[in-house]
């Protein structure tokens, strides 16, 4: 889905971890993102459905320290943030625009995993931190652009050859 899209602007339902339907869903997220390129996360808002999961991977992006691999997380909210840091941000709602945010560098996120529903904490610095924001934001119905502090912040995606 690309902004405007509505499902992108309101916050999504909490969801069942154990249910097969929210599995089926975590489970297209990771294959959608992984056919993606430059994808490093995907929430479920982000493919039309309402549902408060998303995806992250990190692994190989040269801005990543910490890196935890492949998860999904449902239901999952910031429960620690410290030290803003500012950088740019793009995502593929919206792909003609990137924009400079300001994120916390260090977080820990709860959520629970798909399936078992087992609660995990995920403690994570620089890069992977953004991006769970980013996709933690996604849930609640904001875009990075929501984010930004003005127009002199967005700048037209650069592509390269």
């Amino acid at each position: 889905m690309q902004a405007p899209d509505a499902v992108l602007s309101a916050a999504s339902s909490p969801v069942d971890p154990a249910d097969p339907e929210t599995v089926r869903l975590a489970a297209d997220l990771v294959a959608t993102m992984r056919v993606s390129p430059g994808c490093v996360g995907l929430a479920a808002s982000q493919v039309g459905v309402a549902r408060h999961v998303f995806a992250v991977d990190v692994s190989g992006h040269p801005k990543a320290r910490t890196v935890h691999g492949t998860f999904v997380l449902c239901n999952a909210v910031v429960e620690e943030a410290t030290r803003n840091e500012k950088g740019r941000e793009g995502c593929m709602s919206v792909p003609d625009l990137t924009g400079d945010v300001k994120r916390a560098s260090r977080i820990a996120v709860r959520g629970r995993l798909p399936g078992s529903g087992e609660e995990v904490v995920v403690e994570t610095d620089a890069f992977e931190a953004r991006a769970l924001q980013h996709e933690v934001d996604h849930c609640d119905g904001y875009l990075f652009l929501d984010r930004v502090a003005g127009a002199h912040a967005v700048y037209a995606r650069q592509t390269y050859l």
